[in-house]
């Protein structure tokens, strides 16, 4: 019973580091600014806030499902095809916030 409760305590240390582990800056130069780096097929450039604001006033639940299904030229899942929708939701505070 130690030994379950201590490979637990383990597996629940390592989910909670990898989840601490993500970094959005990073994230975002291997995949998203691809697209919104130069605002490429209409995506919004990142860091420009008045781009992001009206698609913000969608809602963030609402930016993740267009992220998670694709939107216009934007393939299901970006370019990110690990990503978690929490991830999503940094990548996109992330985009969306001035510089």
């Amino acid at each position: 019973m130690k030994k379950l409760m201590m490979m637990a305590a383990v597996t629940a240390a390592a989910m909670s580091a990898n989840v601490q582990a993500f970094d959005a800056a990073a994230k975002f130069q291997q995949t998203c600014n691809a697209c919104h780096g130069m605002g490429v097929a209409g995506a919004p450039k990142a860091f420009d806030k008045a781009a992001w604001e009206p698609r913000l006033a969608k809602g963030m639940d609402a930016l993740v499902n267009s992220v998670t299904n694709g939107l216009n030229a934007m393939p299901p899942r970006g370019l990110c095809m690990d990503c978690t929708a929490e991830q999503y939701k940094e990548l996109i505070t992330y985009m969306s916030t001035a510089k």
